[in-house]
């Protein structure tokens, strides 16, 4: 079984793309980074744009970390934003690697799947290293690829929400359907229990941010989710049972001892 993952030539060992937000210190952050062993981090834009000082501290840690950076356009609701908002990491982070959001619901976060599609095959144009978060949506998953997309990541709940995966078979479909495209479960996920289970499905990894920054320890909840990423994956290697809906003895009847009474 290989261990390793790959994403635009690149490859890594680590299965976790951790978000970099709401974490209560910068050192709690570089810990939690640190007992992950993730090896991709999400930055957002933003943080770095308007934090000032602040901003460029935060900034100095995530280079000291030695990870891979993966600016977002997170809160971007239009593809001009979208796209603006990519050129501008692009030369702030110097990387061709983005992570692409156009929210099209304030309530649920869902993507915009139609500017989601405008604003991929603009950047892909441009030379970017595109990231879609998308739907579970066939359909939009063979445009984005249609477009120059090499990796895909449908939600498993809305951001945020903690509620896991909300629609397995639909989830699985996509697996199924894109055998040889690297697939990344992003937003929902709230328990290393739903990380394990997209490894399960076949995932090659998981997007999180919320469940580890909002922990009562974020350090020892890093370290869980890297855990059951390595059973989850191991587990969809050494191949599952199936679910059934009668019992079936692990006891054979067959062979019993019995006793006949006279």
């Amino acid at each position: 079984m290989s261990d390793q993952v790959s994403f635009y030539g690149e490859t890594f060992t680590s299965r976790l793309l951790l978000g970099t937000a709401q974490y209560p210190s910068p050192a709690i952050l570089s810990d939690a980074i640190k007992d992950s062993g993730s090896e991709i981090v999400t930055v957002s834009l933003r943080r770095e744009s308007t934090g000032g000082k602040n901003g460029r501290a935060f900034w100095d840690l995530i280079k000291a970390l030695n990870v891979r950076v993966l600016p977002n356009t997170a809160g971007c609701h239009s593809v001009k934003e979208a796209v603006t908002t990519a050129e501008m990491a692009r030369d702030v982070f110097d990387t061709e690697w983005i992570k692409l959001e156009v929210i099209g619901h304030a309530d649920t976060l869902q993507p915009d799947v139609f500017g989601l599609v405008e604003a991929a095959r603009e950047l892909v144009s441009q030379g970017f290293k595109v990231f879609p978060y998308t739907t579970d949506d066939l359909v939009v998953g063979e445009k984005l690829l249609s477009v120059g997309c090499e990796v895909l990541m449908p939600w498993g709940a809305p951001i945020g929400s903690g509620k896991g995966l909300n629609n397995l078979f639909a989830l699985k479909t996509m697996r199924a359907h894109f055998p040889n495209v690297p697939l990344v479960v992003d937003a929902g996920i709230g328990l290393p229990s739903h990380a394990a289970q997209s490894l399960e499905l076949g995932y090659d990894a998981v997007l999180l941010n919320t469940a580890v920054a909002k922990a009562g320890d974020p350090v020892k909840m890093a370290k869980a989710f890297a855990l059951s990423i390595e059973a989850g994956r191991l587990s969809f290697h050494a191949g599952a049972m199936e679910a059934r809906d009668m019992a079936l003895p692990s006891t054979p009847v067959l062979g019993l001892a019995f006793s006949e009474t006279f």
